[in-house]
């Protein structure tokens, strides 16, 4: 039974649906089986199938109950097999009877209307699993982000990733890990990488890796939908408060950071007219609030930079000295090659472009940045503002072969195609 006609357009109404309906389903299934690593298999197989189906017959008018339904279908085929009988004897069968070995009717959705994501998210941050599992393993099963994707965002080629998801999900089950919140002792670690998580879907969907659009508004919706269930959980968290700031405050540019045929358009050419006024006084006070609490934390800092930025009326009046400040506040406390790439910037508007270009030296030897576009291409611009046109040149080219969005791309290729080196 059709709900819904997405003959036209349907691959992006099916893939935000699918993104929305994930978790939910696989949530359901683990708190009902308590098998992760089958469970995701089981969803993973659903959602391939709903990709395929749904845009040329339609949206089923219960769709998480169709693939509820589904996945159930593939779980049972999976207990019936042998192999699949020996692992689950004392598990499975102690928790499941044989009528939950019957998968339900696709107009049947008896999942509780609660949402199991966040204990999703706490039991993909298992301290069984490396940290970089644990992001990657939660990217994929909450976020829904695909293995290329999770991999780029790691900057390791996707079959180095594709293992490791499927280890730790193995860890997890070797870990005998119940789909329940993790104890209190245990809670701070697994938040931190849960953070981390939110702050890479965000950042992939703000700028997309790769691809035809700049932006994938449903996988910041996702993050920040997220984000606000999450501090609602943890109220008094205030690196949890900062992150949600962080992003509203990112977001409000959305609209103003594209021109009407998807070029990339920089913060400082921005109509600021566009900009979500609304978004800016949520998460302005917010992370005013947040900091006069104390224990300041990566996130807070860089919404405290985003404040200033949003909170500037022009991009000549941007209170550069005070985001520097910040900076390094931020390159002290968390340290890593992206906040001195930053930090290069704030420092060339504040002392001048050479400034900039001294600090970026000391990242040449850093593969974790020289390998992405994003050091030749802050490199070009100061070069450009030095004066120097043949280097920029030379870089503004060297950045566009290095990305793989294609708006960035295009942007890079234009300015180098502006100046005459």
């Amino acid at each position: 039974m059709v709900g819904v006609d997405v003959s036209r357009g349907g691959l992006n109404v099916v893939d935000g649906l699918l993104r929305e309906l994930a978790p939910q389903v696989l949530g359901f299934l683990a708190r009902r089986y308590g098998q992760f690593d089958l469970c995701e298999d089981a969803v993973q197989e659903a959602l391939l199938a709903a990709a395929t189906q749904w845009p040329v017959d339609g949206v089923p008018a219960n769709p998480r109950g169709w693939l509820i339904t589904v996945a159930t279908r593939r779980l049972t085929d999976a207990f019936r097999s042998e192999s699949a009988r020996r692992r689950r004897e004392d598990s499975v069968a102690a928790m499941a009877g044989p009528e939950e070995l019957v998968a339900p009717g696709a107009d049947v959705d008896d999942a509780p209307d609660t949402d199991d994501t966040l204990t999703l998210l706490f039991l993909c941050c298992h301290p069984a699993v490396t940290p970089a599992s644990q992001v990657a393993l939660t990217l994929r099963a909450v976020g829904g982000l695909t293995t290329a994707e999770i991999a780029r965002a790691f900057m390791v080629p996707e079959a180095t990733m594709a293992p490791r998801i499927s280890r730790a999900k193995k860890s997890i089950k070797a870990a005998g890990s119940r789909f329940a919140m993790p104890p209190e002792s245990e809670r701070a670690e697994r938040l931190r990488v849960v953070l981390q998580v939110l702050y890479l879907i965000f950042n992939e969907g703000y700028t997309a890796s790769s691809g035809e659009e700049l932006q994938r508004v449903e996988l910041t919706a996702e993050a920040i939908r997220l984000t606000r269930m999450l501090r609602a959980a943890l109220p008094d968290d205030g690196e949890t408060a900062g992150l949600l700031a962080l992003m509203l405050l990112t977001d409000s540019r959305r609209a103003a950071r594209t021109t009407a045929d998807g070029g990339l358009v920089p913060i400082d050419e921005q109509d600021r007219s566009l900009w979500d006024r609304a978004q800016i006084t949520e998460g302005a006070d917010l992370i005013l609030h947040t900091l006069q609490r104390g224990g300041v934390g990566p996130y807070q800092l860089q919404a405290a930079i985003a404040a200033v930025h949003a909170e500037a009326p022009s991009a000549d009046k941007t209170d550069w000295r005070q985001i520097l400040s910040l900076y390094v506040v931020l390159e002290k406390l968390a340290p890593n090659p992206m906040v001195t790439l930053n930090r290069a910037i704030a420092l060339s508007q504040v002392e001048g472009p050479q400034a900039g270009l001294d600090l970026l030296a000391t990242l040449e030897d850093d593969k974790n940045i020289t390998e992405t576009h994003r050091l030749d291409a802050v490199r070009a611009h100061l070069y450009e503002r030095a004066g120097d046109l043949a280097t920029a040149h030379e870089l503004y080219l060297a950045a566009a072969r290095r990305t793989t969005s294609l708006p960035e791309q295009r942007y890079l290729q234009a300015k180098a195609d502006a100046i005459t080196g």
